[in-house]
C-alpha cells in the first residue's frame, strides 16, 4: 500500500548539526524526529513541529538570559 503524500513539509533548513542533546541546531527537531519524518503521519509531524518550536523558544530564552 502506498502512503498518502503529506502536505506538511519538512522544516529542514540544511543546517544539519546536532547539539549535545541530539537536537538539530537548524530546525530544532530531535535526531529521532528527523530520522522518522517521512514515516510520520501528519499528526506526528505536527507534534514534532510543536516540540521543535518549544525547544527553539527555550534555547532563545537561555541565550537571552546570558546577556542580561
Amino acid at each position: 500500500m502506498l502512503k498518502k503524500k503529506s502536505g506538511i513539509k519538512s522544516p529542514c533548513i540544511h543546517v544539519c548539526t546536532l547539539d549535545d542533546e541530539k537536537v538539530c541546531m537548524g530546525c530544532y527537531r530531535s535526531a529521532e524526529e528527523i530520522r522518522s519524518w517521512f514515516l510520520y503521519t501528519d499528526e506526528q509531524k505536527l507534534r514534532s513541529l510543536e516540540n521543535a518550536e518549544i525547544r527553539r523558544r527555550k534555547k532563545d530564552e537561555n541565550n537571552e538570559s546570558r546577556y542580561v
